[in-house]
């Protein structure tokens, strides 16, 4: 008889119906420096928050933007830092580099790519649900699909090619940033405090491995 494995993945169809996350927590965008002081001061007190960050597409190719929007979320508010307006300070430096506040995020290394045009930094302290998931069985990588795997709601995808660097962010851009730094500490609290089981979850799927391939005698 097979042995079978199982895993946890979900499809774009079934994805697609589910109802969009809803966001209403407090959200601040940062934008001065005095501003960013106190956000960070708060930010340190929770020793888990949320994390991601947006750029400005660049249609031209050989011509990348730097990192425009820094958002960190704790579990009461999101602070959405214009880093295209503050630059990457001394303060924010600080902030990446600090191992006692953990950062989740999802596939930091392209996060950390992108940043590094801003400024240089040794990154500390950071979670990657890409790589965390799998002890979950939970073999999809995206963060709508994993929400939706957990939670049965679908995130919103339709800022994410939005302007960046604008003069003011819109209340849509606002909410689609905040709502992707807080998903991220949503999905972790979710998995570390053992509220999912892979084994009960409508989306287990049971894997066949495959034989491996008989070359043929001569």
């Amino acid at each position: 008889m097979k042995t079978t494995n199982t895993t946890v993945t979900i499809t774009k169809e079934q994805l697609a119906p589910m109802p969009l996350v809803e966001y209403s927590s407090p959200i601040t965008v940062i934008d001065t420096p005095q501003a960013e002081a106190e956000a960070l001061t708060r930010i340190r007190r929770h020793p888990v928050v949320g994390f991601d960050t947006e750029t400005r597409p660049s249609f031209r190719k050989g011509h990348p933007n730097k990192v425009a929007l820094m958002q960190v979320s704790t579990d009461e508010e999101s602070f959405l830092f214009r880093l295209n307006r503050l630059g990457f300070s001394q303060p924010m430096k600080e902030f990446v580099e600090d191992a006692d506040t953990l950062k989740v995020g999802l596939s930091l290394k392209d996060d950390f790519h992108v940043m590094h045009r801003n400024s240089d930094f040794e990154p500390r302290g950071f979670i990657d649900l890409q790589k965390i998931v799998t002890q979950w069985r939970i073999s999809d990588t995206s963060l709508q699909k994993i929400y939706g795997i957990l939670f049965g709601r679908r995130i919103s995808k339709g800022q994410r090619l939005s302007n960046w660097e604008a003069s003011e962010l819109t209340p849509a851009q606002q909410r689609y940033a905040a709502i992707d730094a807080w998903a991220c500490l949503v999905i972790y609290r979710h998995l570390t405090q053992g509220l999912f089981d892979p084994e009960a979850s409508p989306y287990r799927t049971e894997i066949t491995p495959q034989q491996p391939s008989q070359t043929p005698q001569q």
